[in-house]
């Protein structure tokens, strides 16, 4: 694959002829709107921008290729949902608050509707998602409290619906389930396939994207990069997990990483022993966040939250030699004993934002001329396309469900309002922190003969270091 885009992820394999860079901006621009970063946040923003104001000039640059970062290293879940949603939304007024919900629900056939009406094939395909799927009896008890506040919050068994373990097991083979969360709201694609078409509509649009541009330094009206600078009234960061790389900027989004595994394709006998035939993406219910999907071309897509890097670093290099992927592997394995004997031929990780008390923003902030919008906290394929929505609306100053909602910050001042993370070293021990309990809690569910003291003491530890950050 051309310029040492190959090996990415699978979904950038996918693409046979390979993949070339846009050429770079190489002198210096002018526009109303600069979006730093061609990710699904930048290339939503402009693409709802272009529709709403078709006359507006908007410029993209990106520091390697549309796709590189998070939108084209997920695990492909196409989402009508958001981190922090029943945060933003539980007290508000009962229409605004079901108004939130329809847009959140919405989000797929949205997107499924303009995939067909730009011609972009990604594989879409929405088969639900059987979500935090209980496996151990402590896990049981935590889902049916899940769905009790998913029902308290006012959704109904169309949004979200309980399956014991003989109605889980007719859909998907787990080992030892207890029973899941059903909900139709999600999708499965190939989102490189999603944000690379994403790419080319917003191009058609007459938006130049410019590739290989690396941003040196953002002020106020003007974006400078290695070899010239955009000037423009706006400028959008959409730069989700990256935002650590922007000096300035680096305390607001967390950059955590999560990383994938997938399998050779599997023959219809390993199919039939896994299930999945309907195609739903898939999680347990462990605090590792262990999901899934089958893929279009009949491959075990695996993936389980990563690492955080000392000092806040995003991380794009993996291989699926280093040792942190054989744990991967592991988890899948346990999951699918079917699978026992099954090559895994791709490994890769990809850094998402994680904001402060895990509530998503996108705002526009008119003293420092800067929009902004992330923190999905892994639902970000789903989520950047109503802050995409959100920003353009903010921008150009029309008053819409959209800018009403709570996760919309506007106006002189807005990045002062948002809340940063602390300095290091607190995040890398919070985060070890949480990872070694989730880790310990996890092996003791899975040791039966584990004395249920333990039990009760690491899932209140859990329960204590997730209120922590919230």
């Amino acid at each position: 694959m051309a310029h040492g885009y190959s090996g990415v992820s699978l979904w950038f394999d996918a693409f046979e002829q390979g993949i070339r860079a846009r050429p770079a901006l190489s002198t210096d621009a002018q526009a109303d709107v600069a979006i730093v970063g061609a990710g699904y946040t930048g290339l939503w923003t402009a693409y709802y921008l272009k529709t709403l104001a078709p006359d507006l000039s908007v410029a993209i640059v990106e520091a390697e290729t549309a796709g590189y970062g998070a939108s084209g290293r997920n695990g492909g879940w196409l989402k009508g949902s958001m981190a922090g949603e029943d945060k933003y939304l539980a007290g508000l007024p009962e229409p605004l608050k079901h108004a939130g919900y329809r847009l959140l629900h919405g989000i797929v056939e949205h997107v499924g509707g303009i995939l067909q009406a730009e011609g972009i094939e990604c594989g879409f395909h929405q088969g639900g998602v059987l979500f935090a799927a209980a496996r151990y009896p402590e896990q049981l008890d935590l889902q049916r409290r899940l769905l009790a506040r998913l029902v308290a919050a006012g959704h109904g068994e169309d949004d979200y619906r309980w399956l014991d373990a003989d109605e889980l097991t007719r859909q998907v083979r787990m080992r030892k389930p207890y029973g899941a969360i059903y909900s139709p709201h999600c999708a499965v694609i190939n989102p490189a396939q999603l944000v690379r078409g994403l790419a080319d509509a917003v191009e058609r649009k007459g938006v130049p994207i410019y590739e290989k541009t690396r941003v040196r330094q953002v002020r106020q009206g003007r974006v400078e990069t290695e070899n010239g600078s955009v000037r423009a009234n706006i400028v959008v960061l959409a730069l989700e997990g990256y935002c650590a790389a922007l000096s300035g900027y680096g305390g607001y989004l967390l950059p955590v990483q999560s990383l994938i595994v997938a399998t050779e394709p599997l023959d219809a006998a390993r199919w039939d022993a896994i299930g999945l035939q309907g195609r739903p993406a898939f999680s347990d219910g462990g605090r590792l966040i262990t999901y899934g999907q089958r893929s279009s071309d009949g491959r075990l897509v695996f993936g389980a939250r990563g690492a955080y890097q000392f000092g806040a670093r995003p991380r794009s290099d993996f291989s699926l030699d280093q040792p942190e992927f054989a744990i991967r592997k592991q988890l899948m394995y346990d999951l699918f004993p079917a699978l026992e004997g099954v090559r895994v031929t791709h490994g890769w990780g990809g850094t998402m934002g994680m904001a402060r008390q895990f509530s998503p923003y996108a705002l526009l902030d008119s003293d420092a001329g800067v929009a902004m919008a992330g923190g999905y906290g892994g639902g970000g394929v789903g989520a950047s396309n109503l802050f995409g929505r959100t920003l353009a609306d903010l921008i150009l100053e029309r008053d819409t469900e959209l800018t009403r909602m709570p996760w919309a910050l506007r106006g002189r001042g807005a990045l002062r309002t948002v809340r940063r993370w602390e300095p290091e070293p607190l995040p890398w021990v919070v985060y070890q922190t949480i990872q070694a309990v989730y880790a310990w809690e996890e092996s003791l569910c899975r040791a039966s003969d584990a004395p249920n003291w333990r039990k009760a003491l690491a899932g209140r530890l859990s329960d204590m270091l997730g209120r922590l950050l919230r």
